[in-house]
């Protein structure tokens, strides 16, 4: 039986992005299917003590995120994962942080009309928006961001990586990363990041 995996992203966010690439590419490896679901930095942090600077951030990131929840509830997970790429390819790839120019050509890319850009701007679908994303952050805990991840009844924050592994090297870190934490005890493994995403696909390396 394949795994039931379950991803919490926002969209504006780069390293949820490159997480995603690489369970993109185990997902494929593997042969089970990933569910994903939308999580919000703007709802984590609107408590929270931030810059103005990171704050005045979050309405942008709620425009990709409502519009990704209003695909969910209009047009299903196939579409989630279209909208998603097609964002995250402009946001992150061509780094534009022009919301005005990258919703319409995504939505163009995946076939969605052109008046579906309301909904960036809508509060229609909040309700669902903000219990997609409890749902998730409430399975690691509050002082976390995004991705989180769930594999069967484990869930947990991240990896945090870059560049994304590909070939045995991706299925190799899934594995390592479920093994640690699926493990009762296991609350936190970190070091400081030394670099920036790198967009690029990794260089397979084979597992040993």
């Amino acid at each position: 039986m394949s795994d039931s995996v379950t991803f919490w992203f926002d969209p504006s966010c780069p390293w949820a992005w490159m997480t995603s690439r690489w369970v993109d590419e185990v997902s494929n490896l593997r042969g089970f299917e990933v569910t994903w679901q939308v999580m919000s930095l703007a709802v984590l942090n609107e408590n929270n003590d931030v810059s103005e600077e990171y704050r005045a951030f979050f309405p942008r990131a709620l425009k990709y995120t409502r519009l990704v929840q209003a695909a969910q509830e209009l047009h299903g997970q196939e579409t989630v994962k279209a909208l998603y790429d097609a964002l995250g390819t402009r946001i992150h790839h061509e780094a534009n942080s022009d919301a005005d120019s990258v919703i319409p050509a995504a939505l163009a890319e995946v076939g969605l009309p052109a008046d579906f850009a309301r909904y960036a701007e809508s509060d229609e679908f909040d309700v669902q928006m903000r219990a997609s994303h409890f749902d998730g952050i409430n399975r690691v805990g509050q002082d976390v961001g995004t991705p989180v991840i769930a594999v069967n009844d484990v869930a947990f924050f991240g990896p945090v990586i870059s560049p994304a592994p590909m070939g045995d090297a991706a299925l190799a870190l899934w594995d390592g990363v479920v093994a640690v934490a699926a493990y009762d005890g296991f609350f936190e493994i970190k070091r400081s990041r030394t670099r920036e995403p790198i967009f690029a696909p990794a260089v397979t390396v084979a597992a040993e």
